[in-house]
């Protein structure tokens, strides 16, 4: 049977949101699904429509012949050693670019994640999605056993990780050593931390992101643009305090709360995917990188 998103209530959202950041554990996510099993809807149905279809979402494809993407490794002594990350950027570009790192979930270096990678490349930009699962063998081939291998891992020294990924796109021969951070939900989180912790940062970008300490937020000297989603009551219950200690401390940011959009609304793999927000925070993040990374 085929879902539409009409079909599905809210509290839907919620469950799989509580699910996805490892609030309850599988039993528990297919025991209160069920209860919504009603009505011609079935548990598989619901599981089908609420989880992510990479395959036919993907925007831009591994062998586009306009970007230039490959897999490196780079090191990251404070972190996890030697870190995988995707590269991508302009095929056949010579000049130096702008970079951004592209920070994933809480669930490694999956398809989507990959996919903005290789969007940003295709902006004009070189950018990097490193894989903070290398360590533990890298992403596992499906979210479920990401997630639960990321919870392996310290977030802290996975911040290191992704530090390291700006020394390494900073001091590439392709980059203009202009370096910013766009990440999603844990890379929220890491965009928020990497702005206080990297003097250097040219600009951050999280979407749906953790919030750092008060006494962290003095430390930032990057320009921010913050993307919330209006649902997502979750992540939104740090922005106030974040945002009065941003003005107290006189920082640069941009805040944009979207209606009626979910947490994840940027993925278009699931169906908290909203196109129109999407789109306008793409480019919204894409247009605050050019003008921040020259």
């Amino acid at each position: 049977m085929s879902i539409k998103d009409s079909e599905i209530a809210q509290d839907l959202y919620d469950i799989y949101d509580y699910y996805c950041h490892s609030k309850i554990d599988r039993r528990q996510f297919i025991d209160r699904i069920s209860v919504y099993a009603v009505g011609g809807l079935t548990v598989p149905s619901i599981l089908a429509f609420l989880m992510p279809n990479y395959v036919d979402a993907q925007q831009i494809k591994s062998d586009d012949p306009r970007v230039d993407s490959s897999y490196v490794t780079y090191d990251s002594p404070k972190g996890g050693g030697e870190i995988k990350g995707l590269l991508a950027l302009p095929q056949g570009n010579i000049e130096k670019l702008p970079g951004i790192v592209v920070v994933h979930e809480n669930r490694g270096l999956n398809p989507y994640i990959e996919d903005v990678t290789r969007r940003a490349g295709l902006a004009n930009f070189i950018a990097i999605g490193p894989d903070a699962l290398t360590p533990l063998g890298g992403y596992p081939g499906n979210d479920d056993d990401g997630r639960l291998l990321q919870r392996k891992r310290d977030r802290h020294e996975m911040l290191e990780d992704f530090m390291a990924a700006f020394e390494y796109l900073r001091s590439h021969p392709q980059c203009n050593g202009h370096v910013g951070v766009v990440g999603f939900c844990f890379g929220g989180w890491i965009s928020n931390m990497m702005a206080v912790r990297l003097p250097e940062l040219k600009a951050s970008v999280p979407f749906y992101g953790g919030q750092p300490d008060d006494e962290d937020v003095i430390k930032i000297q990057a320009p921010l643009m913050l993307q919330y989603g209006a649902l997502d009551k979750r992540v939104n219950a740090g922005w106030p305090d974040y945002e009065a200690a941003l003005k107290k401390n006189n920082k640069k940011y941009i805040a944009h709360m979207y209606p009626e959009v979910n947490h994840g609304f940027h993925n278009n793999t699931t169906p908290r995917y909203n196109k129109e927000a999407a789109e306008l925070a793409w480019e919204r993040t894409i247009a605050f990188f050019s003008e921040h990374l020259v």
